[in-house]
C-alpha cells in the first residue's frame, strides 16, 4: 500500500468525525445537514484537520440514526440532496480536506429494496443476500426461545425476528429494523463493490467501514455461552473476525481499492479485535486495510455491561495503549481516539469536567495525539465539550439506551442505578448538538434541536475559544500544526516511561536522525514532583504545555508537557518501556 518510499497522506493526517445530525442546521428543521457543515468548513480548517469523516447520510429510516442504510446511493432528505454532498466535497477539497464516508455493509434497513425482496418470498432471488432460518425444531415460533441461535443483540433481546409472512426468522445483530447481509453469497459482494466504486468515482476519498469484521460469520450459526442470570447468549466468538474475514477484506481491496490505495483511507471499525489480528489487517503487504478500530481502551471501565462503570485505574489505561502502539509499532499502523459517536465526551469520561475542565481537556489531547498512529477528532472534542446532565431516559434518543434501560427495569434492576449508567456511558451524549457560540440554541440552527442543547454551552463554545491562548480549541490546533511539522511525532518509536505511576503518563518518542521527544503528563487533581527518572529532560526545550508558565520540577493538576532535547543525543532515562 505504501507505494515505494511515498508514504501515504493518512498517517500524518488528522480526522474530524462529523455526526450530521448533530453539526449545523441550515433549515431550522431542527436537524443537522450537508448545507450545515459545508457552512462550517471554515472552523475545520482553521483547527488544521486533513480529512472530514461523515457519519452516515445515505437514505434511512433512522431506527439507529442512520445505520440503518435503504439506498447506498442517494442522500436522504434530512440532510439534503446528492448535490449538497457534491457540493461539501467540492467545498472541502478546496480547502484542502478530503472526505471519508461512513460505510455499513454488515447490516441494511429493513426497507433496503434487497430485504424487501428478500422477505417477499422464499423463492425470491435475493433472499439468499440475507440469513434467513426456522424456528428450533420443538418450539412454537415467535416464542423465546424458539430462536434458531439464543444469541443477543448488541441492542438488547434475540438477534432473531420472526417474519410470520415467509415463516422463517432472520438474523439482526443490532436492531430488528437493521437485518444482515449475508457476505458468504457472492452477489452481494459484488454489489457491495459496484457500489463502493461509485462512490469513489464521484469523489470520496475514502470509507470508514461499520463493524466490518462481523461481515464473516461462523455459517453453523453455534449457540452462544450464557452468562449465570442472562436471557441470551454471547454469539460474538461465533460472528466477529470470522473464517473468511480477511479473504472477503483482501477482496474488496482487490475489486475497489487497488491502484489507487496510496490516495484512500480505509478504516475499519472492529470491534473485539486482537493485535495480532490487527497487525494482519493493516500490514500494507497482505492489501487490506489502511487502519482498524479497536474498543480495547474505551472498554476498560465497563463492568458487567457498559452501563454498569467501574472505576479506571491510570495504569491499565496506560498498558492498554502502549500495548498497541508495540503490537503495531513495525507492522500495521494505529487509529488514535478517546472519542466517537458511540462513545461518551472523553473529558467527562476520562478527565476532570469539573475544576480541571480545560485542564484535563487538553492534557488528554497532548497525550493521545503523540502516540503514534492517526488521530480522529470527535465534533466539540476539540471544544472540551462534556457529558450532557440528562434528567431521565425520556430527554434520551438512542435505540440502545432506550432499550436498555426497558430490559434493566423489566430485570428488576435499581432505576437510578439503571439512569447513573445511562448518564455516563449512553450514546447521546456524544450527539447533542454542536456547541458554536453562547445563543439559546448554541447556534446550531433556529428550530428546536432533535436533542436538547447542553446547557453549558453559554460558556462552553467555539465562540468563546477561537482565536484564544489557551483554549481547548487552540492547543487541538497546535497539536494538529505539531504532527504536521515533526516527522518524530509521525514516525517516531513509542517508549513508555513509569507505566505503574497511578498519576503521571509519560513516554518518550525517538527516530533517527532527529531530536527526541518527552511526553509528561500529570493525570490527576494534585500537583506532582517530576520524578528523578526524567533529569535528563531537565535542560530540554520546551515545546507545547497546557499551563502558562514556564517547567518547573512540579507538574500541575493536569498539566501536560512536551520536551525535545536540545541535541541529537538520544536520551535514554531509566525504566523506558
Amino acid at each position: 500500500m505504501t507505494g515505494g518510499a511515498a508514504q501515504p497522506w493518512w498517517r500524518s493526517a488528522v480526522v474530524y468525525q462529523v455526526y450530521p445530525r448533530s453539526f449545523a442546521d441550515s433549515d431550522g428543521d431542527g436537524v443537522g445537514d450537508l448545507p450545515g457543515i459545508t457552512s462550517r468548513l471554515d472552523h475545520l480548517a482553521a483547527l488544521g484537520i486533513d480529512a472530514i469523516w461523515l457519519s452516515p447520510v445515505y437514505r434511512s429510516p433512522h431506527a439507529d440514526n442512520g445505520y440503518d442504510i435503504s439506498d447506498y446511493q442517494d442522500v436522504d432528505p434530512t440532510f439534503g440532496t446528492l448535490a449538497d454532498l457534491d457540493g461539501l466535497i467540492a467545498a472541502a477539497h478546496a480547502r484542502g480536506i478530503r472526505i471519508v464516508l461512513d460505510l455499513v455493509v454488515n447490516h441494511t434497513s429493513d426497507e433496503h429494496p434487497w430485504f424487501v425482496a428478500a422477505r417477499s418470498s422464499r423463492q425470491d432471488p435475493k433472499r439468499d443476500w440475507y440469513w434467513w432460518r426456522p424456528a428450533r425444531p420443538g418450539t412454537t415460533p415467535g416464542e423465546h426461545g424458539a430462536e434458531p441461535t439464543n444469541w443477543e443483540s448488541f441492542f438488547s433481546g434475540p438477534t432473531w425476528t420472526w417474519d410470520e409472512a415467509t415463516a422463517e426468522y432472520y438474523l439482526h445483530l443490532f436492531a430488528a429494523k437493521q437485518p444482515d447481509l449475508n457476505w458468504e453469497n457472492p452477489q452481494v459482494r459484488a454489489a457491495v463493490h459496484t457500489m463502493m466504486r461509485w462512490w469513489l468515482d464521484r469523489g470520496v476519498d475514502g470509507f470508514r467501514m461499520d463493524v466490518i469484521n462481523l461481515v464473516s460469520k461462523d455459517p453453523d450459526l453455534p449457540d452462544g455461552e450464557v452468562a449465570p442470570g442472562a436471557s441470551y447468549g454471547n454469539g460474538f466468538p461465533h460472528y466477529a473476525s470470522g473464517p473468511r474475514i480477511h479473504e472477503f477484506v483482501h477482496e474488496m481491496h482487490t475489486q475497489v481499492f487497488a491502484g489507487r490505495e496510496n490516495d484512500l483511507l480505509l478504516v475499519g471499525e472492529m470491534p473485539g479485535v486482537t493485535v495480532p489480528d490487527a497487525r494482519l489487517f493493516t500490514d500494507p503487504a497482505r492489501d487490506e486495510l489502511s487502519i482498524v478500530f479497536q474498543f480495547e481502551h474505551v472498554s476498560l471501565d465497563h463492568g458487567t455491561t457498559k452501563f454498569d462503570p467501574v472505576p479506571l485505574a491510570l495504569p491499565r489505561l496506560k498498558a492498554s495503549l502502549a500495548t498497541w502502539q508495540e503490537g503495531l509499532g513495525e507492522v500495521g499502523w494505529n487509529s488514535l481516539y478517546w472519542s466517537n459517536h458511540d462513545q461518551p465526551r472523553a473529558v467527562s469520561r476520562f478527565g476532570d469536567d469539573g475544576q480541571w475542565w480545560r485542564e484535563s481537556a487538553t492534557a488528554l489531547a497532548t497525550v493521545l495525539h503523540l502516540h503514534r498512529g492517526t488521530p480522529f477528532v470527535y465534533q466539540g472534542e476539540e471544544l472540551g465539550m462534556t457529558n450532557a446532565p440528562w434528567a431521565d431516559v425520556t430527554q434520551m434518543r438512542d435505540i440502545e439506551s432506550i432499550n436498555y434501560d426497558a430490559q434493566a427495569r423489566a430485570a428488576g434492576a435499581d432505576p437510578q442505578r439503571v439512569l447513573d449508567g445511562l448518564r455516563s456511558h449512553g450514546r447521546d451524549n456524544a450527539r447533542t448538538p454542536m456547541q458554536w457560540d453562547d445563543g439559546p440554541l448554541a447556534g446550531f440552527g433556529t428550530g428546536t434541536p432533535w436533542l436538547p442543547v447542553n446547557p453549558n454551552h453559554t460558556w462552553l463554545n467555539a465562540a468563546a475559544q477561537v482565536g484564544v491562548p489557551g483554549s481547548v480549541f487552540e492547543h487541538y490546533r497546535a497539536l494538529i500544526a505539531l504532527r504536521h511539522t515533526d516527522p518524530v511525532v509521525v514516525e517516531g518509536s513509542f517508549h513508555l516511561l513509569l507505566p505503574d505511576d497511578p498519576d503521571l503518563w509519560v513516554f518518550e518518542r525517538r527516530l533517527d536522525g532527529h531530536p527526541s521527544l518527552l511526553v509528561a503528563a500529570n493525570c490527576s487533581g494534585r500537583p506532582r514532583a517530576l520524578p528523578a527518572e526524567l533529569d535528563g529532560w531537565r535542560d530540554a526545550e520546551s515545546v507545547l504545555s497546557n499551563y502558562p508558565s514556564g517547567p518547573t520540577d512540579t507538574l500541575a493538576p493536569w498539566e501536560a508537557r512536551i520536551l525535545r532535547e536540545r541535541d541529537r543525543t538520544p536520551v535514554r532515562p531509566r525504566g523506558a518501556r
